[in-house]
């Protein structure tokens, strides 16, 4: 595919590197193979987006109008057409080109809530419960609309040429516990595609087919991330049919593009009247509250790469290259010492269970507002673990007292 190609599509982000971070780029790509799992590949600063894995998940929350009010909906096509609507919704956020969130350390969370105006909030706290193979486990619960996601990230990236796959294995669940017991919502994640990376101008695309499903209500939606290919397909392209699993009905079909607007037509015919399901143009991104920085801890996402981050928004790469790799150093450092020590880790808000992760919280209140109050004191209170509280083995300086060096300078 040639520039021209890509410049053709105006809904495509292109990147365009300069001399210098193409050279390295490129001297890292000339030591890897086709096929060969880039987890273990140290990725230069100016490829990554300034923010974590762990954080990058909340923007699948980011449209809470969607899902609020599908509880006290009695129609089960209606709830599942919500579900669907609400997974397809924060696709569209992203950073301008081809970037890479930064692959959180063992240990590390991130922490957050949201306030509505049905004076409901919505707690959210994400794990970092393996670092080779990198796992990120996830909690998400608004317990006066009776909402409750649970879901698991396991991106297995891989170099394929003039292009690089993350395979987003990973499943999340939706259910409604205490209005629509037995109801589970599994869905599983389209794969993220950089390509022109050897030659061309840099994209980002999403690709390959996910399936949303319904048991208990036998619904079930078939939806394909289209990708442009030589000769055909389109940038950014959705389409999908949601269907009753036992008699194989089409109930809506699917089309849009997730970066732009989505709709669903009736029955199996694209060609019906069209109705919006998504619009990105207009659609609102309802902010996150998070703990102010005094109060995060030394795992916490936000204060933990905070240096890397101030460096990559000053475009200092050299500051933002030196305060990674100590966070990469610190980790094998403390892995070492607990080694050493005997100490073993474990997770602190989720417990393996079999191939799945669960999260640690009692028995949750069937009131709603006493709900509430259960898990803002478990997502938000203290660790009550001690390998839980100190991330590095070494006090550091404020990021106030430690300024970075002049844009390269000596560090």
């Amino acid at each position: 595919m040639s520039d021209e190609d890509v410049a053709a599509g105006s809904d495509v982000e292109q990147d365009v590197l300069d001399d210098e971070p193409k050279s390295i780029l490129l001297g890292i790509i000339s030591q890897l193979r086709k096929g060969m799992d880039l987890s273990r590949v140290t990725l230069p600063t100016f490829v990554l987006e300034p923010r974590s894995m762990c954080e990058r998940i909340t923007d699948f929350m980011s449209h809470p109008e969607l899902i609020l009010g599908t509880t006290k909906k009695t129609d089960p096509v209606a709830r599942f057409n919500d579900v669907v609507t609400y997974f397809l919704s924060g696709w569209h956020i992203k950073p301008k080109g081809v970037k890479k969130p930064y692959n959180p350390v063992l240990g590390e969370i991130f922490r957050c809530r949201w306030k509505f105006d049905d004076g409901s909030e919505s707690f959210y706290v994400c794990e970092q419960v393996s670092h080779h193979p990198p796992i990120s486990v996830y909690f998400y619960a608004n317990p006066q609309n009776d909402i409750w996601i649970s879901g698991d990230l396991k991106p297995k990236s891989k170099f394929l040429g003039n292009s690089a796959a993350t395979i987003m294995v990973g499943t999340s669940k939706i259910t409604f516990p205490r209005t629509w017991p037995g109801e589970e919502y599994t869905v599983t994640l389209p794969n993220v595609y950089a390509r022109g990376i050897l030659f061309g101008s840099m994209y980002l695309e999403l690709g390959d087919a996910v399936t949303i499903k319904c048991p208990k209500s036998d619904l079930a939606a078939d939806i394909e991330f289209q990708t442009k290919g030589f000769f055909s397909g389109t940038y950014n392209g959705v389409k999908g049919k949601i269907k009753r699993v036992g008699t194989g009905e089409v109930l809506y079909s699917i089309g849009g593009k997730w970066t732009e607007s989505m709709y669903t037509t009736k029955g199996a015919s694209s060609s019906a009247e069209k109705r919006i399901i998504f619009d990105a143009a207009t659609a609102q991104i309802h902010q996150k509250i998070t703990p102010p920085d005094e109060a995060q801890g030394e795992f916490e996402s936000r204060k933990l790469w905070a240096r890397v981050t101030k460096g990559i928004n000053t475009k200092n790469l050299d500051y933002a290259t030196q305060e990674k790799t100590a966070i990469e150093d610190n980790q094998r450092t403390i892995v070492k010492d607990r080694a050493a020590k005997g100490i073993a880790w474990e997770s602190r808000f989720f417990t393996p269970a079999g191939d799945d992760w669960q999260f640690r919280m009692p028995k949750i209140p069937d009131d709603p507002v006493e709900a509430t109050r259960v898990l803002e004191k478990l997502i938000f209170g203290p660790p009550t673990n001690p390998i839980h509280v100190t991330f590095w083995a070494e006090p550091r300086r404020s990021i106030d007292e430690q300024r970075p060096a002049a844009a390269g300078s000596p560090q």
